[in-house]
């Protein structure tokens, strides 16, 4: 079984078209979209729910409102200024809480309780492409991490339980948890870049990350001919780091068609250039992770 992971240093590079296409490309496989803090895939692919679960993470204080006795301790104590004391009792801004349980130990009466916090929900679902696996984490809510390790463990279930070759994960965009908990242990980095001066930074930053956890990177340059002196910049720096560029893509607004419509952009045109560029990349990975 084989993994790859479609990212890219900053958002909007076109990192999701990306693996959108190759969902339609690739055969005996299943999908994954790391990107749980605004995950987006499904919007190309259109899944059936097949099962919904709850995602928890840390802990939250709950205020037992019959016990608590106004005393104002915790408030005090709140480093993060989360809870507010009135005569009508102590509330906790959840956004601001960082979840320490200092509140809890603290409250002389026993009133605070620390609970498993409910930060968001992921999915198992079919699509005409085949499975996929998804996530939402909740407004301002942490544990992205997790998440992602959670959204990857179950494509990996479904991989081994329907005996299937490939997973395709889409990648979180930046440098931070979500991407060291989607690449980790895979087996292909599949960064896509676009040749503005902040894509050539963050590309850069996304291949330092990707070698250090020994994952090989590859490079897509998409949109490479708004800009060719930005492109020849990334493809130089591509080759003075022995990292292969497999493919450029043509800007056209093909692309913004296709999104329009909802569907990945091989799917909605088989005769457009960038169509052809993205298969010839697949055609490319392909060959890498056999």
């Amino acid at each position: 079984m084989k993994e790859i992971v479609i990212v890219s240093g900053k958002g909007g590079t076109g990192k999701t078209v990306i693996a959108g296409s190759f969902a339609v490309l690739a055969k005996n496989k299943v999908m994954g979209d790391c990107d749980v803090d605004a995950s987006n895939l499904y919007l190309l692919l259109h899944p059936q729910v097949k099962e919904k679960h709850d995602f928890y993470a840390g802990v939250i204080p709950e205020i037992d409102l019959t016990k608590c006795n106004q005393c104002g301790l915790c408030e005090e104590l709140c480093r993060y200024d989360a809870i507010t004391v009135s005569q009508d009792g102590a509330f906790v801004d959840y956004i601001s809480c960082e979840g320490c349980g200092l509140c809890g130990l603290a409250c002389p009466e026993k009133a605070i309780e620390m609970k498993e916090n409910l930060c968001g929900e992921w999915y198992i679902s079919e699509t005409q492409y085949g499975p996929l696996v998804y996530a939402r984490l909740g407004i301002a809510e942490e544990n992205s991490g997790i998440l992602v390790t959670t959204v990857r463990k179950n494509a990996r279930i479904i991989a081994e339980n329907r005996n299937l070759d490939l997973i395709i994960i889409d990648g979180p965009p930046g440098i931070g948890c979500p991407l060291i908990a989607s690449i980790t242990g895979a087996n292909l980095v599949v960064v896509v870049t676009e040749p503005t001066l902040s894509g050539i930074h963050d590309l850069e930053r996304v291949i330092e990350v990707s070698q250090h956890f020994n994952v090989e990177p590859v490079v897509i340059i998409n949109k490479f001919d708004i800009n060719l002196e930005n492109t020849s910049r990334i493809e130089e720096f591509c080759k003075e780091n022995s990292i292969s560029v497999i493919g450029r893509i043509h800007f056209d607004n093909i692309i913004t068609e296709a999104l329009v419509k909802g569907l990945p952009v091989v799917e909605y045109s088989d005769n457009k250039v960038v169509t052809q560029e993205i298969k010839d990349i697949w055609q490319e990975i392909f060959k890498k992770i056999q």
